[in-house]
């Protein structure tokens, strides 16, 4: 029986995100097939370091920090949880494969170590990659040094797996990493499970646009309120549910009121349940991501897969763009409230007639296809 060990800071269901829930389902998934999983990162539940959940194991290796300091990223948290990595380098934690995470950067370094140490290779799952140029809109003249870590932390795995073609070319023409040490294998959905969704009975549940992700500054959902503003116009009756948490919150909420936009648009904040998540979507006509920067955007797949046309933007950091095929299962459109509410008006009158095409478009993402791609890359 293979061991694996997967190393992020953020551990699934205590934090959900993509990133997270990527690895949970390659690691419920892999124990199906014998092998013995493990999680590291930070210590999200009570009790116990290490617990056993689903047949795997889950190792909090330093206290839970907040990954977000009012809208950036924790930077002692993620240097906390890097030196917490040192861990892996005990005797105890003897693995046949480390696979772990490249963001938050810092504990590539000592994963690296205990590869080196005990003679096994190295992998690394890349979401995105931020670049010279996002570092310094991010944190100013410091950012040289977080590019620089970036650079570093790229260069320590031995095969680095990215979710898309898109950060596969952005770690080959912004990080100058080989292009044979990567291999793309995207983020997966559960087609089985996401058929059996049923749309909600509750006519409060009902939307024509829905929204769900972390509520961060380039998530762009402002822009996405001011189109609803526009659309109310000529729809005075225009229905958006946004689903999620994060810093911008109350922004959005004061945008909303300012608008005059508290019958339209319904906060519906941090929901637990992924298939009520599901659910909510699937009784939407329209899914729309103005994100500018995604290394994948697993929501457009399952929203897809529930037969529903995604909307996302044009922009050179934003994924998601790559998955849609305009008209067919879904629009692209420019960052600014006019084009996203032109073409919202579009998907709900075309809606209807893309449900098909959206499924088929999402099939080719199921688990079932992406494990075996991942295995054979683990073997």
């Amino acid at each position: 029986m293979k061991k694996i060990a997967l190393v992020y800071d953020a551990i699934y269901p205590y934090i959900k995100g993509g990133g997270e829930k990527r690895f949970y389902e390659i690691g419920k998934r892999l124990k199906e097939k014998g092998y013995e999983i493990h999680f590291y990162g930070m210590k999200l539940w009570k009790g116990k370091d290490v617990i056993k959940k689903e047949g795997m194991y889950y190792h909090g290796i330093c206290k839970a920090i907040p990954l977000y300091n009012q809208k950036k990223r924790t930077i002692s948290q993620a240097v906390s949880f890097g030196f917490a990595s040192f861990k892996l380098l005990k005797k105890e934690n003897d693995f046949d494969i480390i696979d772990c995470c490249g963001f938050p950067y810092f504990s590539l370094f000592p994963a690296k170590l205990a590869c080196i140490i005990k003679c096994k290779p190295l992998y690394s799952t890349w979401h995105e990659v931020w670049g010279k140029e996002y570092w310094n809109s991010y944190i100013g003249k410091k950012g040289i040094l977080g590019y620089t870590i970036e650079k570093l932390a790229s260069k320590m795995p031995n095969k680095i797996i990215a979710v898309s073609e898109h950060t596969k070319n952005k770690l080959i023409s912004t990080l100058k990493v080989k292009k044979e040490k990567i291999i793309t294998i995207p983020n997966g959905i559960d087609i089985k499970n996401i058929q059996k969704i049923k749309s909600s009975k509750k006519q409060e549940d009902k939307s024509d646009i829905i929204y769900a992700g972390r509520l961060l500054d380039y998530k762009n959902v402002d822009f996405l309120i001011k189109s609803i503003a526009i659309i109310k116009k000529s729809n005075p009756s225009i229905k958006l549910i946004i689903i999620g948490d994060g810093p911008e919150k109350q922004n959005l909420i004061n945008l909303t009121k300012s608008l005059d936009l508290n019958n339209n648009i319904i906060f519906k904040g941090f929901i637990e349940n992924y298939n009520e998540v599901l659910s909510l979507i699937k009784s939407s006509k329209v899914f729309i991501s103005a994100s500018t920067r995604e290394g994948f955007g697993i929501t457009a797949i399952e929203a897809n897969a529930l037969g529903i046309p995604v909307i996302t933007v044009s922009h050179k950091d934003n994924a998601i763009k790559d998955l849609i095929k305009e008209g067919k299962n879904g629009f692209i459109t420019n960052l600014n409230e006019k084009d996203i509410a032109s073409k919202i008006k579009i998907g709900l009158k075309q809606y209807k007639s893309m449900k098909k095409d959206c499924e088929e478009e999402a099939k080719q993402y199921d688990w079932s296809k992406i494990i075996e791609k991942l295995e054979e890359v683990y073997k």
